[in-house]
């Protein structure tokens, strides 16, 4: 197992959610591959978007379905900063996880965190757990009360 993959699962136990994380051997990196690996609908997958304020350099987290884009004005009402998408290094390095396996939970450092509503219309969905293959899959409220979520519209089609 990776020290990140742990690192979620630890969390997770943390904050009291049981998760199960599935590791999958094929890439989940991309929204429409975790949809294919978890054999469920690309809005149940939540895209972990990483951006950074630009100004003060804070990083924040985003949650979105997969069939949705974040909305970067909407984004920046919801955070009350300008924000900017964060170079991919600089994710890994104040988070602990490469592009395409970050997690809600288990970052190194801690960040504000905003969700899209539109993940509350599934009965459950599925997030990265720290590698490009490893996923788990969690009642969405259960999830934006362990990542200490904001609840904002900050999605678009």
């Amino acid at each position: 197992m990776s020290k990140s993959v742990d690192r979620v699962r630890a969390a997770a136990a943390k904050c009291g959610l049981a998760i199960d994380i599935c590791r999958f051997g094929q890439s989940t990196r991309t929204a429409q591959e975790a949809a294919e690996q978890c054999g469920c609908l690309v809005d149940q997958i939540v895209k972990s978007l990483i951006f950074e304020s630009a100004d003060s350099g804070t990083l924040v987290l985003f949650l979105v379905p997969g069939n949705h884009r974040l909305d970067l004005k909407r984004a920046a009402t919801a955070f009350g900063e300008t924000v900017k998408r964060a170079d991919p290094d600089l994710v890994r390095e104040r988070t602990g996880f490469a592009i395409g396996g970050v997690s809600p939970l288990g970052s190194l450092e801690p960040m504000p965190v905003f969700a899209a509503p539109e993940l509350l219309e599934h009965a459950t969905v599925w997030a990265a757990a720290g590698a490009h293959d490893a996923v788990f899959e969690v009642a969405p409220s259960a999830l934006i009360a362990a990542a200490k979520a904001i609840v904002a519209d900050i999605s678009g089609e």
